[in-house]
């Protein structure tokens, strides 16, 4: 068990952002989907919390209402190998509707 898990908040996207982020990395998973019940407050059978992992990393993603907006507030910084990788990435992920909405950064080492 990892001792910090970053946790995302959505409006009702968690599960479409987690199957996308999934299909992004190696080494990365759907580990849990926790749906909403009889009793809500979301639709009966929609996600309520998805557990996933991105390249062995555990993340958390709640489909929490639109009480808060997914903002750039907390970055996620993914280490390419070459311009290749970054564009496919950005690629999918634009192309996707992903989620994001941040700026792209090239830094050289």
């Amino acid at each position: 068990m990892q001792k910090i898990v970053t946790y995302l908040w959505f409006d009702n996207q968690a599960e479409e952002a987690a199957e996308l982020y999934t299909s992004l990395f190696d080494n990365s998973q759907i580990v849990n989907v926790t749906r909403y019940g009889d009793a809500g407050p979301g639709p009966k059978g929609t996600a309520m919390m998805v557990a996933f992992e991105l390249a062995g990393q555990e993340f958390l993603a709640l489909n929490g209402g639109p009480q808060y907006k997914f903002t750039e507030a907390v970055s996620l910084l993914v280490n390419c190998e070459n311009q290749a990788e970054v564009d496919r990435l950005w690629g999918k992920l634009t192309d996707a509707e992903a989620y994001v909405d941040l700026p792209i950064e090239t830094t050289r080492r």
